[in-house]
């Protein structure tokens, strides 16, 4: 791989800091270390053989991080594209992999889990309504140790537990421009050192920067959502652990504002207030609930039974108006869709070690089912259509994986292996008519399709300690994602035929390490993937309006992530991230079986990204202990279509600021911070896409705010 001489490299140059690092620098001086739980047991994200990202707690207030949709700009190679439709759906593509329909016959490549639990759906995630311990972002293939495979990577929000022997209540407030209004209350109850039981109330709301001059919703893009939250833990002995988690959402956002924008290099700026010809704008509304139950159960002192059991469950309503008054007095179309889903999924674990703690492992099994039904119609001047969707999947699992350290080599060598055997049964069946005005529809797809498929996915690591503070590591990994079915289908056969899965096999060497007595922190890692039977959507040559997903891509995916950060001197840190991604299709065929690879580009992957931050924290004042954060996130310019290089969303960067007091005399459980975000007011697009003409949805334009948190 070219990318092994920018490794061996790094770590002579790490080496080399390493035997001149100063041993009479404080503890106060170093960087904390981060605690994370990727491999499924506490260990330091340095001793952690895959690449990624962790923001602890202290990163998570300091950028001001509550949900999926905050963390893209802090993760160089993540994007988090909203879909046209909501803007309560989030569409995650890691390392230049990601799923970006949003029908539910489809899988994404990416799994998002909380606590634990695989969420199949992305509608009305709140995750800001827990206190967050914790997010880690697993860039790569996912499977031996997770419950859903994943092609592309894995994102993982830890919630904090109810407090054992605390009983407070929490008061948090923010207010900020565009009516920002963001309230949210914890109780938590300690019943001594056994018990404890926490509830949480969430109201969010914001008004959207699109102003509707016609009917209806009086904005595009507004926040309007009320969550609520119960959390118990229950510790009856030492080795038991039992933890059971209830939230539920009601969103009533609007969806973002679309706005026609000129092909690249042209370039327009954001509109502030749509066309007077929309009618009858609607907010969507959706609702989310689910429960958690986690048991851990510590056999003895080398083996921890683990069960989790999660169920979900979504209502959603979404609509949008694309371009009403652009092309005449009515919208080019308006588009609704209805979701009905429920999930239901069950793992247990093994976490154990053996021979004296040389062979640590995790061994599982795992039942993931999900049924429900979906609607959308879809209405132009003189017509349009309707798709009725029910669907029934079922997936089961087989994984493990072990990692030994040989009694040689001064116990330096870590060999890790680990597989997954996956199984997955789909069962859709769709309705589709066309209609034109008030005529009955017309049926043109009536049909069912019913597929399984199977698959083994290995992976193997190779570690190694150069010395205590840097490891070096080579990994192989193979990821699958499984096939499914396509409301948009040319024909009924095609429906019911379906796609198969994609496949990827990923290589990759990494760098942790750490100097000048842990104040310097450096991780690298290069990879390279080989990404076969890739789901594209393939248009139809004679009906550009259909288009069918074909089991029709071949590619490589190269590129490498860069971590540092240094403790420049006590208080003060400054860190750096950069992602470089390449990935290039070797092999796509159209409907016909035509050779059209040059006309394809992988879409949401910028080349380069990067972020800066700097973050200090005063010694006490006066008036109490300063805490500040300033950050810059600036991404590449990519491809937005993957077979139509004129939709190109432009290069930006975005700079925000936080500056928080705490440890006020006399309000010593009060603190007060001030925030802002893209603070330089640049305009820039968060997707694009043909609608009827060229499309885009912009970017939220400059944000700043107060926020109050008091604990009694």
């Amino acid at each position: 791989m070219k990318y092994s001489a920018i490794l061996l490299a790094s770590v002579a140059l790490t080496s080399a800091a390493q035997a001149q690092e100063s041993k009479d620098e404080s503890q106060g001086q170093s960087l904390q270390e981060i605690i994370v739980t990727a491999q499924k047991r506490s260990e330091s994200l340095q001793d952690t053989p895959i690449s990624i990202v962790a923001l602890d707690s202290a990163a998570l207030e300091s950028k001001r991080i509550a949900s999926l949709t905050d963390i893209a700009s802090g993760v160089p190679n993540l994007q988090l594209s909203p879909h046209p439709n909501s803007s309560v759906s989030v569409r995650p593509i890691i390392r230049g992999v990601g799923e970006l329909s949003n029908v539910v016959t489809r899988d994404s490549p990416n799994a998002i889990y909380v606590d634990g639990v695989y969420v199949g759906r992305t509608q009305g995630l709140g995750t800001d309504l827990a206190e967050l311990e914790r997010i880690e972002v697993l860039r790569g293939p996912q499977g031996t140790l997770y419950g859903r495979n994943a092609t592309g990577g894995a994102i993982s929000f830890i919630t904090k537990a109810p407090e054992l022997g605390e009983t407070w209540i929490k008061q948090d407030l923010g207010i900020g421009n565009f009516d920002q209004f963001r309230a949210r209350t914890i109780v938590n109850l300690g019943f001594g050192d056994k018990a404890a039981f926490q509830i949480s109330y969430l109201k969010n709301q914001k008004d959207g920067f699109v102003r509707n001059l016609g009917t209806g919703s009086s904005r595009f893009g507004d926040i309007d959502r009320d969550a609520v939250r119960a959390a118990l833990l229950w510790k009856p002995t030492d080795a038991l652990e039992v933890r059971y988690t209830y939230d539920s959402a009601w969103i009533n956002d609007t969806s973002p504002f679309i706005q026609m924008v000129p092909l690249y290099p042209g370039e327009v700026q954001r509109v502030r207030q749509s066309n007077a010809a929309v009618r009858n704008f609607q907010p969507n509304d959706t609702q989310v609930q689910g429960h958690n139950l986690t048991l851990s159960w510590d056999v003895g002192d080398d083996l921890t039974v683990k069960s989790i059991t999660g169920y979900r469950r979504l209502n959603s309503f979404e609509y949008q108006d694309y371009h009403s008054g652009v092309l005449g007095a009515f919208p080019i179309f308006t588009v609704s869709d209805r979701v009905n889903q429920e999930q239901f999924t069950q793992e247990l674990q093994l976490i154990g070690s053996a021979f004296d703690k040389r062979l640590k492992y995790v061994a599982g099994l795992y039942y993931f089912t999900e049924n429900g039904d979906g609607f959308n119609r879809s209405v132009t001047p003189g017509g349009g259509s309707t798709s009725a969707v029910e669907f029934d999947n079922k997936a089961y699992a087989v994984f493990g994986q072990a990692t030994y350290t040989p009694a040689i080599l001064d116990d330096r060598l870590h060999i890790t292996a680990g597989a997954r055997w996956s199984k997955d049964k789909r069962d859709a069946t769709l309705v589709k008519t066309n209609f034109a005005g008030t005529a009955p529809g017309v049926v043109v797809i009536n049909n069912r399709g019913r597929r399984s498929f199977d698959d083994f996915a290995p992976t193997l690591t190779l570690a190694f300690d150069i010395n205590r503070d840097v490891n070096i590591y080579a990994k192989v990994a193979k990821g699958y994602k499984t096939g499914g079915f396509n409301p948009s289908a040319s024909s009924a056969a095609t429906f019911a035929r379906g796609f198969g899965p994609e496949t990827l096999v990923s290589y990759e060497m990494g760098l942790k390490s750490e100097f000048f007595d842990r104040r310097v922190r450096f991780n690298l890692a290069a990879f390279y993937n080989d990404y076969k039977d890739i789901q594209l959507n393939v248009l139809d040559p004679v009906n550009p309006r259909v288009n069918d997903v074909l089991n029709a891509g071949k590619a490589r995916i190269q590129g490498l992530e860069a971590d540092i950060s240094a403790r420049v001197f006590r208080g003060m840190t400054l860190s750096a991230s950069y992602g470089y991604v390449d990935p290039k299709y070797k092999k796509v065929v159209d409907f016909n079986g035509n050779d059209v690879t040059s006309a394809f580009h992988f879409t949401n992957a910028p080349k380069n990204s990067f972020t800066l931050a700097a973050d200090y924290a005063s010694p006490l004042t006066p008036i109490g202990k300063f805490d500040a954060n300033v950050n810059y996130a600036w991404q590449d310019r990519y491809f937005a279509i993957a077979n139509d290089p004129r939709y190109i969303v432009r290069s930006n960067g975005l700079l925000g600021a936080r500056l928080g007091l705490s440890e006020i005399p006399g309000l010593k459980d009060v603190k007060l911070a001030v925030w802002g975000r893209n603070l330089t007011n640049r305009s820039y697009y968060a997707a694009s896409f043909p609608a009827g003409v060229p499309s885009a949805i912009f970017g939220e334009p400059r944000t700043y705010g107060l926020d109050v948190s008091v604990k009694f």
